[in-house]
């Protein structure tokens, strides 16, 4: 059916108790660790370049992690090496997360910490590449190659388990560009079910050329660099990312908290979101009932925001729906970063989360012509803004939605 037609019982939804971040830290092409994101953030400056990546001639920006190339996994991580891991384990050695996730495990117990990964493509690239040194004769894959561990969905899942040592319940969620917002929600239902006491988080995806030419065959790479929310906007630039949480059952010492989460599966289309964005905008009201807030306490809203046409009009209909004409603030930081897919969610939670922390509304980047068809209250440039509740959305095909609500510890 339409998801214009599901009416969510959100009023019966109890709020959840708040669930504390204890850290997060990100890799992209804004730099390594949360310092380089704040500092990339607050100048309004873009990790976005003309595209560079191994044979593709397409036409088009792209947000690359150079480090990648030159990063080697410790020898006993060295059965998992593809791109994709060696992205994952340059984020877990930022910001001392492995020290802050030993700790957790000692004070939990390894087998009660969870991991849940979101990933769009894992580590196609990997595959990619044993296609290309297949045996000239025979056409059989090279010996090197290990599907399981480099390539399968979980694979990125199970290099983090085994990276950081711990044997808790481990998955990870491939819903497309919804997922690394979705493995918050599985944590936080995970953590107030009992299941476990803690949760490693995050989402992971690189560079392969499936993504990019891929996404060049459906008409949703931009020439130009991405322009969310502009009224020239042509579609998006690819980025690849990796960002990281630790969330426990309880931790005096973290400043923000995941207050909620909403989840919707609209299923209207496979590629193109709901024209009038009513799974979205359902995922928002479900995020807000669960965090027991109403529209008007949330201070900023991290959009999806591909700047693709039709993602971004279906958004601003979207929030139309919840927010009305109370004019919160919103940017997408897709402009800095590019579409990091998989790991969107994950990033741009962390953006939330150092938002939250600095009291800033991060740029939109750009932007140099409004669409007057897009009523959003934009912030095209940093702003310094009190901010107590924030929210992150993320969108991904085949309408798998998911909206986070973060805030300060109260």
């Amino acid at each position: 059916s339409s998801a214009g037609s599901l009416s969510l019982p959100t009023h019966r939804l109890p709020p959840l108790a708040p669930l504390p971040i204890s850290h997060a830290t990100a890799v992209s092409a804004l730099g390594h660790g949360r310092q380089a994101h704040a500092e990339a953030l607050q100048a309004a400056r873009t990790g976005l370049r003309d595209v560079r990546f191994e044979t593709v001639p397409l036409p088009t920006w792209i947000g690359r992690v150079d480090a990648i190339d030159t990063h080697a996994l410790p020898t006993s991580l060295a059965a998992h090496d593809c791109r994709n891991n060696r992205l994952a384990h340059l984020a877990l050695l930022a910001d001392d997360f492995e020290a802050r996730v030993r700790a957790a495990s000692h004070r939990w117990g390894r087998h009660r910490v969870g991991v849940f990964v979101g990933t769009s493509t894992s580590g196609i690239f990997q595959t990619e590449l044993a296609f290309r040194d297949r045996d000239a004769v025979t056409q059989a894959l090279p010996a090197w190659f290990d599907y399981a561990r480099t390539h399968n969905t979980y694979s990125v899942a199970g290099f983090v388990r085994e990276a950081l040592q711990l044997q808790g319940p481990a998955f990870v969620v491939s819903t497309a560009c919804s997922s690394g917002a979705k493995v918050f929600a599985n944590a936080q239902r995970a953590i107030a079910s009992g299941l476990i006491d803690a949760a490693v988080v995050g989402g992971v995806d690189s560079l392969c050329l499936t993504t990019l030419y891929g996404f060049a065959s459906l008409e949703l790479l931009s020439k130009d660099i991405a322009r969310p929310c502009d009224a020239a906007r042509s579609g998006l630039s690819i980025g690849e990312a990796a960002a990281f949480a630790l969330v426990q059952r309880d931790d005096g010492d973290a400043s923000t908290v995941l207050l909620g989460h909403g989840e919707t599966s609209d299923g209207h289309h496979m590629s193109a979101p709901h024209p009038e964005g009513a799974g979205a905008a359902q995922a928002m009201q479900l995020a807000l009932a669960r965090a027991g807030l109403s529209p008007d306490a949330v201070d900023y809203v991290n959009l999806h925001g591909t700047a693709t046409p039709s993602n971004d009009a279906a958004e601003a209909k979207a929030m139309a729906t919840v927010f009305g004409d109370s004019g919160v603030w919103c940017s997408s930081t897709k402009g800095a970063t590019g579409h990091t897919l998989g790991a969107a969610g994950a990033l741009e939670a962390l953006v939330c989360i150092l938002a939250l922390e600095r009291q800033w509304v991060p740029a939109g980047l750009n932007r140099t012509q409004p669409d007057p068809a897009l009523p959003l209250r934009y912030a095209d440039h940093t702003r310094a803004i009190p901010l107590h509740h924030v929210m992150s959305n993320s969108f991904g095909f085949g309408g798998s939605n998911a909206s986070l609500v973060l805030g300060l510890k109260a």
